[in-house]
């Protein structure tokens, strides 16, 4: 099977969303996921901020947001797991100096379960070998 992604670019950013896509796949897959569905909206700083207001209580604008689903056990027979839902913006991580495939892999560990507000660092340890096994998959052989 495949990871099914819906790429939804509602920011002003002009992105490489094949490429976008390309480091979904390989993060999901460094983690041992070969199939599901994620939808990925890019958005803008006034829609981040009132995301992250509705869901933490945080009016400001953060780089990106995961909403994991994983109805794994739920779903009978062979539909597609239903990881969840990252939020991503743009402008948010190029003024963070951030990558946004970066936020891609962090989302994706997100959706998966790794939180490293409460894990001692462990997920951005992860974060950091996934993003080397994502740029590893991206050289031609």
């Amino acid at each position: 099977m495949t990871v099914a992604i819906e790429l939804d670019n509602r920011s002003s950013a002009a992105l490489d969303e094949a490429e976008l896509r390309r480091v979904l796949e390989a993060a999901l897959a460094a983690e041992g996921v070969d199939d599901g569905e994620v939808g990925v909206a890019l958005v803008d700083e006034p829609e981040m901020a009132e995301l992250n207001a509705a869901h933490r209580g945080k009016p400001v604008a953060t780089d990106v947001l995961a909403f994991p689903l994983d109805g794994r056990d739920a779903i009978p027979g062979d539909l597609p797991r239903q990881l969840g839902d990252l939020v991503i913006c743009p402008a948010r991580a190029e003024a963070d100096g951030t990558p946004v495939e970066v936020l891609v892999v962090h989302g994706a560990l997100h959706l998966l379960g790794w939180d490293h507000e409460t894990d001692g660092g462990e997920m951005l340890d992860r974060q950091a070998a996934v993003l080397q096994e994502v740029a590893g998959a991206a050289e031609p052989s």
